[in-house]
């Protein structure tokens, strides 16, 4: 089974439940989910002010909402004009910074982010608030040995400094280093348990395969969640997870529902964009798109717009998609924000073979985690190197070396490029693998995995015999 390796069998801290419990506020009537507003029924404590709201978020690790966010850096600059040797508000004023940064795709805030952060530092050298933002920020600018290197200072600080953990996890992961990572979520456990928390251990199991365990640690975060904005965010990961697994009409309910607690959660938004897409419901998929990426150009975004056009025969407003994605992800690299990651996916299939497979060997050189492992495994196939592919490919798809995670995309690639290997029995079962594990994960791919699996016809049982 699935999840036979999973945590559930290992500890009982995760209550089961099915993943769409974790649109809090529900009810079912009939085997029908039935989503009724939040706050019915009974009566909700005031909600704080917007600054004191999104203090709580950022000094926690959860999400803010956009306005809060303004508020509270406000308030933090005016307080600092006041008293500029205040350590503590430097730190808040950075971490606020990376968590505008993060919500809209803007890197203009990374560099104030830096600066605010380092002055917390001059003022007071020790101080594992300040470090916690550092590898907050060198997260979310995909610099992974830079933030597992800042979280693991904050934790000399302060070994019981809990929201210096999620960073390091995250910080592992883009490393490569799974065992790391599941031995700082266990540390995690035992210092802290919440929402928070709940929602970084999803992201491991997710990454690991156990997507029961994934499913059930979200729903336990949406449940748990106060803020609107918080909550919105876990429903978008919960949607993540759901379209992952083919299941289009939960991913789509999570996603509204996201969407309608905070119309800010523009991950979301692209979220939908996606499963309509999938759905085959193309100009509400083009709709969502566009609005996501208006609202924030992640060069991510423009990517996957582009590659819908391209599905529907519309070359031109494609092109003007990867012209966006190369001008967004220009102004990240300016913010210091990598972006290798998505220009090298991009030349494989869209521009320079040779750039990609360039950026992307360094890439790996620098954080060798699945992601980049997949990536490189394709442009490589791409640049006609079929033998070095498949070893990254092998590497992206086998849960021994930490590639547990179950995306069709992987899968995919790995099936195409063992079939230019000729090894057809081998491409026919992964291809096979990637549309049952979503049916719908591309719709560019989708087809090319069809007409594969068509031209590769039924298996010679004479002649293919099991790896």
């Amino acid at each position: 089974m699935e999840n036979e390796q999973g945590p559930g069998n290992r500890r009982s801290r995760i209550p089961w439940r099915v993943l769409i419990s974790a649109v809090a506020g529900c009810a079912v009537l009939g085997g029908v989910l039935v989503l009724v507003p939040w706050g019915t029924g009974g009566t909700r404590a005031p909600q704080p002010a917007p600054g004191a709201q999104a203090l709580t978020a950022v000094t926690t690790g959860v999400s803010a909402a956009l306005p809060d966010l303004a508020v509270l850096i406000d308030e933090r600059e005016a307080r600092l004009r006041k008293r500029p040797g205040d350590a503590g508000a430097w730190a808040v004023l950075g971490a606020a910074y990376v968590e505008q940064g993060r919500r809209t795709s803007d890197p203009a805030n990374y560099p104030k982010a830096e600066r605010a952060l380092h002055r917390s530092l001059e003022v007071r050298e020790k101080n594992a608030d300040a470090l916690s933002g550092m590898a907050a920020l060198a997260n979310a600018r995909r610099d992974y040995r830079a933030a597992r290197n800042w979280s693991e200072a904050a934790l000399k600080v302060d070994r019981k400094e809990w929201t210096a953990y999620p960073q390091l996890i995250e910080a592992h992961t883009g490393l490569g280093d799974y065992k790391a990572a599941k031995r700082a979520l266990d540390r995690l456990l035992e210092l802290r348990s919440g929402p928070a928390v709940q929602a970084r251990a999803a992201a491991l199991y997710r990454d690991r395969g156990w997507r029961e365990d994934a499913a059930a640690a979200l729903s336990d975060a949406a449940a748990g969640a106060e803020a609107p904005a918080e909550r919105a965010a876990y429903l978008e990961r919960g949607g993540q997870l759901a379209w992952e697994r083919g299941d289009l009409d939960v991913a789509l309910r999570h996603f509204q529902e996201a969407v309608r607690l905070d119309p800010d959660q523009r991950t979301a938004l692209a979220g939908q964009g996606r499963t309509l897409a999938s759905l085959g419901r193309t100009t509400e998929a083009l709709n969502a798109y566009r609005v996501a990426f208006t609202k924030q150009p992640n060069p991510a975004y423009a990517l996957e717009l582009g590659e819908l056009y391209e599905s529907l025969g519309l070359g031109q407003a494609a092109r003007v998609q990867y012209d966006l994605l190369r001008e967004r992800a220009a102004r990240s690299s300016a913010g210091g924000v990598d972006e290798e990651l998505v220009l090298g996916r991009f030349e494989a299939d869209h521009g320079d073979v040779d750039s990609a497979v360039r950026r992307l060997r360094d890439e790996w050189r620098r954080q060798p985690g699945i992601e980049v492992a997949d990536a490189l495994g394709w442009a490589l196939h791409r640049a006609g190197k079929g033998k070095e592919a498949l070893k990254y490919a092998r590497v992206a798809t086998d849960r021994h070396k930490g590639g547990g995670v179950r995306s069709a995309l992987y899968v995919y690639h790995l099936g195409m490029i063992e079939r230019e290997l000729d090894m057809p029995g081998a491409a026919r079962r992964h291809l096979q693998e990637a549309l049952r594990i979503n049916p719908r994960f591309s719709p560019t791919r989708v087809p090319l995995a069809e007409e594969a699996l068509a031209e590769l016809g039924e298996p010679d049982m004479d002649a293919e015999l099991p790896e």
